[in-house]
């Protein structure tokens, strides 16, 4: 079902930090669900949202992607053939489950369960959103207030990301130890298929389940964005007489700066993709088939901002471009800005180059050579041809983080530059929650439009290579 893997995508593109404000319309007091089911059954629920639990599970809605990503791709490498052998020889169903496929998915499981942990620690939007309106206090909302409300205190702010960073650190070399513990391998360099497996009674319920975690993931934050971007007053419902669509002519009216701050996203995400586009491709060229101490530490520092908070990485970014003896002024900048862009989602870039380009073989590259060519053509006119739907893949993630990036933005834009995330949090904590919202279906639809057209350019690259 392939609609299933774009709808996991969606709760990916939608900024934490709008999700946990539609939750928290959705939920408050007089909110739409208390709309919908009445005072008394919302009640509980209500009670029991607005805790450190209703906090982990709105977390947990923006971060599953990332393991189901990754889990669908080990069931895909493991093919039919393992699973039809332990048939063959009596196994049942949950004996093949406990020995064969649980086993051989748990390298990808720990990767993806070390992601989400990072992700989980590092989240800025829905701690600073729905944990700060239940006094729940995090790492990360800490220093944020260390670094940006007066009285600032560097010092206390560098403490806290240091524990920070030992913390995803440790998580990394933990799940690297028990990676090299196990020595399951469900690729064996032969063309596999799929193994397909009736769900027979259990169907009702695996679609029960799905359409569960996609009501509680997109259908719930999304229909709340757009009622409330749509009415005039949200504890009066989404009625007939309460509709409108005067935020949108708010929002479009030159003097209410939007559109500047699109603008500014737009364009700052644009660069900061390229950039990072050019960057993955450098390190390809450095690190992939080659081998020496040199070529691993340029990988290693080219992954290293995934491996830490981002929270981390921007305020190590601040004492390094605010110190007295930087020659570069581009702190207080929007190059400040470009650069942080940068530096985060390198590793989406880098990832992505560094997949396509491990997979080609050699023999195009050797019959160049013999014929003459030069290094320079042989990389101009076979290599990235090849790698070219790699490197749009990594420049659509970057560009599309960059559009909604908050935490970066929030601690390193220069005085009176807006960009889309600070102006819809500006506006959400002036109470402007309408407003907010319908810059926020701008701001989606825009994104939409520019991932649905690369991503076309980059399926005829694909279909070229064929």
């Amino acid at each position: 079902h392939r609609w299933i893997d774009i709808a996991v995508i969606v709760p990916f593109m939608t900024p934490p930090y709008i999700n946990a404000i539609a939750w928290i319309i959705f939920m408050r007091r007089r909110g739409y669900l208390e709309q919908l089911v009445g005072e008394g059954a919302a009640g509980v629920l209500q009670d029991a949202f607005f805790t450190p639990v209703g906090m982990a599970m709105v977390m947990s809605f923006n971060l599953f992607p990332f393991l189901y990503l990754i889990l669908r791709n080990s069931l895909d490498n493991i093919g039919a053939s393992p699973d039809e052998a332990g048939a063959v020889h009596g196994g049942g169903f949950r004996y093949r489950l406990r020995r064969i496929i649980i086993p051989l998915l748990l390298s990808g499981y720990s990767m993806g369960i070390l992601l989400v942990f990072i992700k989980s620690a590092g989240e800025f939007g829905t701690p600073i959103t729905l944990g700060n309106r239940i006094g729940f206090i995090v790492l990360v909302s800490e220093i944020y207030q260390n670094t940006s409300i007066f009285p600032i205190d560097f010092g206390a702010a560098a403490a806290l990301s240091s524990v920070l960073m030992s913390i995803g650190i440790g998580a990394w070399f933990f799940q690297q130890w028990f990676v090299s513990r196990r020595h399951d391998r469900a690729l064996s360099g032969r063309a596999t298929r799929r193994a397909t497996v009736p769900l027979g009674r259990w169907r009702p319920l695996a679609w029960a389940v799905v359409a569960v975690v996609f009501g509680l993931s997109i259908v719930i934050p999304y229909l709340t964005v757009f009622a409330s971007a749509f009415t005039r007053l949200e504890s009066a419902g989404v009625t007939w007489d309460n509709l409108t669509l005067l935020n949108f002519q708010v929002l479009f009216d030159p003097r209410s700066g939007a559109l500047t701050a699109l603008g500014n996203s737009f364009r700052f995400a644009l660069l900061a993709a390229t950039i990072t586009a050019v960057i993955g491709i450098m390190v390809a060229l450095l690190t992939v088939r080659r081998v020496g101490a040199g070529a691993r530490s340029v990988d290693f520092l080219a992954l290293a901002p995934d491996m830490v908070p981002a929270i981390v990485v921007v305020v190590g970014l601040i004492f390094f471009w605010n110190a007295v003896w930087q020659p570069v002024p581009i702190y207080n900048t929007v190059w400040m800005l470009i650069l942080t862009y940068v530096v985060l989602y390198v590793p989406f870039s880098v990832q992505n180059v560094k997949a396509v380009y491990g997979q080609l073989g050699t023999s195009l590259f050797e019959a160049a050579q013999v014929a003459g060519g030069s290094w320079w053509f042989r990389t101009r006119r076979i290599l990235l041809p090849l790698i070219a739907p790699g490197i749009l893949a990594g420049w659509i993630m970057a560009f599309s983080i960059s559009m909604r990036e908050l935490v970066g933005s929030l601690l390193v834009r220069p005085p009176n530059v807006e960009v889309l995330s600070t102006y819809i949090f500006r506006e959400f904590e002036q109470g402007n929650r309408s407003l907010g919202m319908a810059l926020t279906i701008v701001g989606v639809f825009t994104t939409t439009a520019v991932l649905i057209v690369t991503d076309q350019y980059r399926e005829k690259l694909v279909a070229r290579r064929r």
